[in-house]
């Protein structure tokens, strides 16, 4: 079932096995190369799948939309909103904001994301990546963009403790050759990618995947161009009355599968912690201060 949030990618998804071949090969096109393969008018959308224009027409419909010009407004609006600025996204919040107080405001689209999230989140894609993360035989590699690179040191500072073979990898781009050279297949890479999309992680993802790498990806619902690399996917909804997108459901997530992974290695990681609170009492570094004495 389908809901006005959803995204076209969503609705095709959503509809995909309820679709007659012509109409998959159709489907399959415009999702290779989402959203600008239906950006095109109709009889180029056909040419390019390979189908007739009724095919088109139908599938549109049966999608849920009137027709293809409100199918391809849709593809517009969403295409608008991942390359929006945060000047222009704060504007086009602020047209519409209404007069609560903004921590009302706030917390009414984070709990929408997060319910919205959740209802569209494959516990399969969850249970899989969970799976891959605890795996010691795999090396763990984490990245992300200029915002989410926090996301992906907050990952990666905790799976560290969790278990060993885990590298985050460094903002500095011209180095990341040196750390494809040290992935081996079955290894698993963590991106943070969402809207405003960094070239340079899609071209990484590209050559980890190329080489057998595994590629746990987070991202919005309007899908960086990683997903084509990566198996298992999480779309999370972003959208907040700021001119900045929220982290709050992917922090969320990201927690989540901390907590799967660390349950189900808990002895472990129990080991692991104890010796790393017995490293910071030997540091100075890191030594609990010694309680004052008041008696004089």
């Amino acid at each position: 079932m389908t809901s006005p949030s959803h995204t076209v990618l969503e609705v095709i998804r959503l509809n995909y096995d309820g679709l007659t071949p012509a109409e998959r090969k159709l489907a399959d096109s415009l999702l290779d190369n989402y959203p600008v393969s239906g950006l095109g008018s109709i009889t180029a959308t056909a040419e390019n799948a390979g189908v007739s224009t009724p095919t088109v027409a139908r599938m549109v419909q049966k999608l849920g939309y009137k027709g293809y010009p409100e199918f391809q407004s849709h593809l517009h609006q969403e295409l608008e909103a991942t390359i929006s600025n945060p000047i222009a996204k704060h504007d086009r919040w602020a047209a519409g904001a209404p007069t609560a107080h903004i921590l009302n405001r706030f917390a009414e689209a984070i709990t929408a994301n997060l319910r919205d999230t959740l209802s569209s989140l494959d516990v399969k894609t969850f249970d899989g990546a969970a799976d891959l993360l605890r795996d010691e035989k795999r090396s763990l590699y984490f990245v992300g963009g200029r915002i989410t690179g926090a996301l992906a040191e907050y990952f990666f500072t905790h799976m560290q403790v969790i278990r060993p073979k885990t590298t985050l990898i460094s903002t500095n781009r011209s180095s990341w050759p040196q750390y494809l050279l040290n992935m081996s297949a079955g290894d698993v890479l963590v991106i943070f990618d969402i809207r405003r999309y960094e070239q340079e992680l899609a071209t990484l993802a590209e050559a980890a995947a190329a080489s057998g790498v595994i590629i746990i990806l987070f991202t919005d619902v309007w899908s960086s161009p990683v997903a084509r690399h990566a198996p298992h996917v999480f779309k999370i909804r972003i959208e907040a009355p700021s001119a900045w997108d929220s982290s709050v459901v992917t922090l969320f997530t990201v927690e989540a599968l901390i907590e799967a992974v660390q349950a189900a290695t808990w002895e472990k990681t129990r080991k692991r912690m104890d010796s790393l609170e017995k490293l910071f009492e030997r540091s100075r570094l890191f030594r609990r201060a010694e309680p004052t004495d008041r008696s004089n």
